[in-house]
């Protein structure tokens, strides 16, 4: 059979070589040279989650409400609009049906010929089954992404004949736990054929190995276990045309079991393989343990091939997302190399715990009731807020990673070219209208008066001739995801009587400068006793998941899988008042703007028109 390749393009390493001039399968698999140039076209398939180019594909960023963006200006994207209400039928935004598909058709092609002996004859046979156990994993994961974009989806086992029928060529959705059952039957297939680690480090990095998939695999059943696919009663009458039914309305707890399990194997796999919580290394620079603790939760995002990165992705780099996030922290510094139009809202600022270790509205030491109170910065608390400073009482008191996230009007920003050479009288951000990161220039301001510190390298550097990014490949999985993946499916699962629920958590916890949860809530939350339930424990790590991985792309599904999403995005999007030119103008609370999200119909992609036109088996989705 003969088929045309369609060529990819890809940002780093392994990923550049693709196959060039090839035009028939046959060719394409007769050498090794040819056949791992097709492998490679396999990876470009990845999205490009952590660059701004690939945020077309990644709608966790901007089709959500943590961070918002000015409309139509610096950065164009579809999945903002989403955020803004404007899903639509006729061309859905966003859609990854028809490349995702495509990309598994060119799997199965792969493995196809691959798995024939005759073919590509002067390859090892060690190096066959690596090959093979990462198009396994690509197709599993490229079936994944479309079971989480649009529920239930047509498996493609194998590939159609170029001769096939108009009847052969119509495939019907597959019900959900038929797609959870196959996706983890390829994953489970490519673990036995992938490495455990990357031994050549200079020319393979970002290949994957056996903890990528067994986390991979983790994700998958956790999300088959969460509300959205699990007993959905939503979706008791979606079926297909012949009456198959697509979702098990039953809840099945057991599912929370077997997501217990694949993610502890996950996180047993990854720390085998070497994989830590990051923490900082000792640097040339005198810091205070308050900033070293910064860099460690800033890093753990930003830092190159972090140990902590249980799968990075060079198929997307990230130099561009972090000049779209940094604001100008000087007078000299120019406003097309800072662009900080990166927003998150308020909401998203209040999510973070105390310096107490719990929610702003549970501390029973704390008063958070008005946002636009002002307080003055001290001494002590100048390696957060530059001392005198008179800023939001929302922005004292509260845990490191609030500080590590983000940073508000009078936030001290330490990094590589502090002018001090050390985080004493360092870089301040000033977000009033007429200073340096305020909003008067035309098309690069930001919408809110938060600006993300978390996905800035701290290496970066700036000048008034120019600014120095360094990219990094993005973090799909982090251990500490795993830690909080695994507690909450051992909570669902046990509830809180199971201990590595509160092992884990604290794990996170402790790496993030807090007390472990019994201690926090115990000490000083006016729930002293939620953390003993079943669904008290469910909020607490729900909460730290929001807070550890904010501002990674998870939020965005999570609230999906939970099914929060709408309560959350029908909640306006908030925030100071940009135009203020003094402390108490600027604090001032200001709606940006008031989403809307349509429950059942927004929890899953449409199908555009045509799709559903060209394959008369399928359905469209529920409220499309």
């Amino acid at each position: 059979m003969a088929a045309t390749l369609v060529l990819g393009q890809s940002c780093d390493s392994f990923l550049d070589v693709v196959p060039d001039n090839v035009s028939t399968i046959d060719h394409a698999f007769k050498l090794r040279n040819e056949a791992e140039k097709y492998l490679f076209t396999l990876y470009s398939y990845l999205p490009s989650d952590g660059s701004v180019e690939g945020w077309t594909s990644n709608v966790a960023m901007l089709a959500g409400d943590e961070i918002w963006i000015p409309y139509q200006t610096s950065l164009m994207s579809d999945a903002f609009e989403i955020a803004r209400g404007n899903q639509q039928v006729s061309g859905p935004y966003v859609s990854m049906w028809a490349r995702l598909y495509e990309a598994i058709r060119h799997c199965n092609i792969f493995l196809e010929n691959v798995s024939d002996l005759t073919k590509v004859r002067d390859i090892r046979d060690a190096e066959r089954q690596r090959w093979l156990g990462e198009a396994e994993f690509l197709k599993a994961y490229y079936h994944y992404l479309l079971l989480r974009m649009y529920g239930p989806v047509p498996i493609i086992r194998q590939n159609l004949d170029i001769d096939a029928s108009k009847e052969q060529v119509a495939v019907p959705r597959n019900p959900v736990d038929e797609c959870v059952d196959y996706i983890v039957e390829l994953l489970d297939a490519s673990v036995e054929k992938l490495p455990n680690i990357i031994t050549d480090r200079t020319l393979e990095l970002g290949r994957l190995t056996s903890p990528i998939a067994l986390a991979v695999k983790a994700k998958v059943l956790l999300m088959a276990a969460s509300p959205l696919f699990n007993g959905n009663p939503d979706y008791s009458n979606y079926r297909n045309h012949d009456g198959t039914q697509l979702f098990n309305p039953a809840v099945d707890g057991s599912k929370w079991e077997r997501a217990a399990v694949a993610a502890k194997e996950a996180i047993d796999a990854a720390e085998q393989a070497g994989h830590l919580l990051f923490k900082m290394p000792p640097t040339s620079f005198s810091l205070s343990d308050t900033t070293m603790l910064q860099l460690d939760l800033r890093q753990a995002v930003s830092e190159r091939w972090s140990v902590e990165h249980v799968w990075a992705n060079p198929n997307s780099q990230t130099a561009n997302l972090q000049m779209q996030a940094m604001p100008p922290l000087n007078v000299n510094h120019n406003h097309n190399n800072a662009r900080k139009i990166l927003s998150p809202p308020l909401k998203i600022a209040r999510q973070f715990y105390t310096h107490n270790g719990v929610p702003i509205n549970e501390d029973k030491t704390l008063s958070f009731l008005d946002d636009t109170e002002l307080r003055t910065a001290t001494h002590e608390e100048r390696f957060y807020i530059a001392e005198g400073f008179q800023t939001s009482r929302l922005h004292f008191d509260r845990e490191p990673r609030f500080y590590a996230s983000l940073a508000f009007d009078g936030a001290v920003w330490y990094k590589y070219d502090s002018p001090s050479n050390s985080d004493e009288n360092t870089f301040v951000v000033r977000s009033k209208r007429t200073d340096y990161a305020g909003s008067t220039h035309a098309f690069h301001f930001n919408m809110t008066g938060y600006f993300i510190k978390k996905l800035v390298d701290w290496n970066q550097t700036m000048s008034s001739s120019g600014a120095s990014y360094r990219g990094y490949p993005w973090p799909q999985i982090r251990l500490a995801d795993l830690y909080l993946m695994y507690a909450e499916a051992l909570n669902e699962a046990y509830g809180p009587d199971h201990t590595d629920v509160f092992v884990y958590l604290d794990k996170v916890r402790e790496r993030a400068g807090l007390k472990g949860v019994k201690e926090s809530w115990t000490d000083y939350s006016n729930n002293p006793s939620k953390f003993t339930t079943r669904d008290g424990l469910r909020e607490i790590i729900h909460q730290e998941r929001l807070i550890e991985l904010a501002f990674e792309g998870h939020r965005f599904w999570d609230l999906r899988r939970w099914k929060k999403a709408a309560a959350y995005l029908n909640a306006p999007i908030t925030g100071w008042n940009m135009q203020g030119e003094n402390a108490n103008s600027y604090y001032q609370v200001n709606t940006v703007w008031q989403q809307r999200f349509i429950a059942p119909r927004d929890y899953f992609w449409p199908l555009s028109e045509t799709a559903v036109i060209q394959n008369a088996k399928l359905v469209q989705s529920p409220g499309w």
